[in-house]
């Protein structure tokens, strides 16, 4: 199990699709912003910890045009969200960092979708997670749902600090229109870019 934990940690911490999601959308609207995107990416985890569970996800994972239509989903998604990024006026931007409920909830669905389209993850639940169950076990299934239970609980805290980190920032940059402008058009960059990334990656 502390290699498990350490393991995953290491996993978590390391950049990608989800912690460069949360990041762009602290930097963009504030802390508020970071961490409901950030629940939603570990809302996200405990999807595939279900499919997992119920073994759709393994049909997902043995087939490669339904692996090829996931990982272009998540790119498309991201390039969407970057443009939206790129043109959002400075009004827009305002209004969605005054951390109404709507707006929140709608951050934590779009956490849910970066992450549920995430191809890595999918690997992750398939090539490393099933190390971790004992093949002896009589509830493998329930030692698995544990494991993507554990996993999304460690990962809570990670995405949230770095949200609330980046989201220190955006709340600075507030105080300086063209500052935040600049903020948004740069993460809008980066979305765009990590969509063109995963859609030209190889499985």
């Amino acid at each position: 199990m502390t290699v498990y934990v350490l393991a995953s940690l290491a996993l978590i911490a390391t950049p990608g699709q989800d912690m460069i999601y949360v990041i762009t959308r602290s930097l963009a609207q504030g802390r508020l912003a970071g961490v409901a995107s950030a629940v939603g990416v570990c809302i996200g985890i405990l999807v595939h910890t279900a499919l997992a569970a119920l073994g759709v996800s393994a049909i997902l994972h043995s087939s490669e045009a339904l692996f090829f239509t996931l990982k272009m989903a998540g790119a498309a998604y991201l390039v969407y969200l970057g443009i939206r990024m790129l043109f959002a006026r400075e009004a827009a931007m305002l209004h969605a960092a005054d951390g109404n409920r709507r707006s929140l909830v709608a951050l934590a669905w779009q956490g849910v979708l970066s992450n549920v389209t995430n191809p890595k993850i999918v690997l992750f639940f398939f090539a490393f997670l099933p190390q971790f169950v004992d093949s002896r076990s009589a509830t493998p299934t329930r030692d698995l749902v544990f494991l993507g239970v554990l996993y999304a609980l460690m990962a809570l805290p990670v995405k949230v600090g770095v949200g609330l980190a980046a989201g220190s920032l955006s709340e600075r940059a507030r105080r300086s229109p063209n500052l935040l402008t600049h903020i948004n058009q740069a993460s809008g960059l980066v979305l765009v870019a990590l969509g063109l990334r995963l859609a030209a990656q190889e499985r």
